[in-house]
């Protein structure tokens, strides 16, 4: 055994941050699909406006009756979803998982947005809000934000599992704990009154059929690096959307005081 000091294991924090280092710094490619995928998100709005004047449909179940409204919820929605938006985008680095990834994503928006023409729906939110404080402040700000149509199948909740899916093809400790956030949001959507729940099962087969097609068969990360540094980049930014509810209730504080 030598006493030499560059044959001694190397630190295993200096390479852990040096590795996170890399992760957020390394260019992220962008492809036609990608270009396609964002072009999409605004018609959310567009198929949203025209709506009005429409027949619509509410696919109501006796669940749905028995959930109140719960304001609190909205604060899990708004950033448990947003966790998810952005997790893929930090911990999918493998080109090819990648692209299948958008693949998927592609997927269950077209698909969402056909059933949404085909079978136009309103969410069964009040007219308003009632109470007052940051809970309440939130699910207000929730429904300024997003029209109360487009409801099935919950392109939310499709899009957060398709995420947590997409990473655990990476580590597999980060796909669960995706998936259970997807899992909360798909709960915050219903506590929040912006859902039903067929539309939350429907948006759960559409994530699942979605990886099915483009995912499953996906090669898993082979790069030791990218499995280590995945938990450290997901738990990073869970803490930076925690600290952006914190300082919105800052913001809030200081509306009201």
């Amino acid at each position: 055994m030598t006493d030499d000091p560059s044959m001694a294991a190397p630190d295993p924090a200096p390479v852990r941050w040096s590795l996170v280092a890399q992760a957020l710094t390394r260019p992220y490619p962008v492809t036609p699909s990608m270009i396609l995928l964002v072009s999409l998100v605004p018609f959310y709005i567009f198929i949203a406006e025209m709506m009005p004047g429409r027949a619509l449909h509410s696919p109501e179940v006796a669940l749905d009756r028995a959930l109140p409204l719960q304001p609190a919820w909205a604060l899990v929605y708004g950033s448990l979803y947003l966790f998810l938006i952005l997790l893929p985008v930090f911990v999918v680095r493998q080109q090819e998982q990648i692209r299948r990834t958008v693949l998927a994503y592609l997927m269950i928006w077209i698909t969402a947005y056909v059933c949404f023409f085909i079978y136009p729906t309103q969410g069964p939110r009040p007219a308003e809000v009632v109470g007052q404080g940051f809970a309440a402040w939130g699910l207000r700000f929730l429904y300024s934000a997003d029209p109360p149509y487009n409801c099935f199948p919950s392109l939310h909740v499709a899009h957060s599992f398709v995420s947590a899916l997409a990473c655990s093809r990476v580590h597999r400790g980060v796909g669960i704990a995706g998936a259970v956030c997807a899992s909360l949001v798909g709960l915050s959507t219903l506590f929040t009154k912006q859902h039903y729940v067929l539309d939350v099962l429907a948006g759960i087969l559409l994530a699942g059929f979605a990886y099915a097609v483009f995912l499953r068969d996906c090669p898993r990360e082979d790069n030791p690096d990218v499995y280590r540094v995945a938990p450290v980049l997901a738990l990073g930014l869970l803490g930076a959307l925690g600290l952006a509810v914190i300082c919105s209730w800052v913001v809030y504080q200081g509306s009201v005081g």
